[in-house]
């Protein structure tokens, strides 16, 4: 089934939903709190401190990659480089600038090379969602991430996601909580903010300049992979 849908962000106005039966209920994983044991990520920025919740069976190498460079200290005083208020908050990239950053994956040469799209009908850019930003172009994430900070969708959209195959539910769920739609199957969702989204409203409130940087550095001061306890 098609996706013509919506203008924003992304790979251009058409793109497919995975193959699966758009009227199949998702399973809505974003909701669910972690398990005792799972891995979380705890994100410490200079405005607050969020926790963020895995997908690893869904979207394995992007979780693997966001994972050992958070491990690793990557993403440690990376700034926001690009803030739209109920939209998107962009980081990961150690330029600085929205060009740089990359994976941790290397092809047979030992040369680090973006890994492919993982994409789910379980997995959607609802409010407090992270994905993967790849420049538009298909299987081609590296480091930069964005947060989904978006709390209303307007009726006409709702509409439109129902005209053209969403699951019910999960328009249901766009309703109540709010997301970036028009991302759906253009970038890769593999993790959920389940406390501290505050900070990412906070964020987006700071004052930014007519290209969305911020005037004010917003940066992740560190990043730290824990056991949720429950």
């Amino acid at each position: 089934m098609m996706l013509l849908f919506l203008s924003g962000c992304g790979k251009g106005s058409e793109s497919s939903v995975p193959e699966q039966d758009a009227e199949q209920a998702s399973a809505l994983l974003q909701f669910e709190l972690p398990q005792a044991g799972d891995d979380i990520v705890v994100i410490r920025t200079n405005m607050g401190t969020m926790k963020v919740m895995l997908f690893p069976e869904t979207a394995p190498k992007a979780v693997e990659n966001f994972v050992t460079h958070a491990k690793d200290g990557y993403y440690n005083g990376l700034t926001f480089y690009k803030v739209q208020k109920n939209k998107c908050l962009y980081t990961g990239d150690p330029k600085g600038d929205g060009t740089g950053g990359e994976s941790i994956f290397k092809d047979e040469d030992g040369r680090v090379v973006p890994f492919e799209d993982e994409y789910s009908m379980d997995l959607w850019h609802f409010n407090g969602a992270l994905s993967m930003v790849n420049d538009g172009a298909e299987d081609n994430n590296g480091s930069r991430f964005c947060f989904v900070q978006s709390s209303n969708i307007s009726a006409d959209t709702l509409l439109e996601m129902k005209g053209i195959g969403f699951p019910s539910n999960v328009v249901m769920k766009y309703a109540g909580v709010g997301g970036a739609p028009w991302l759906d199957t253009k970038q890769v969702v593999f993790a959920q903010v389940y406390e501290g989204l505050e900070v990412l409203d906070a964020i987006a409130a700071v004052e930014v300049d007519e290209n969305g940087v911020p005037k004010e550095n917003v940066v992740i001061n560190s990043m730290s992979v824990e056991k949720y306890q429950g």
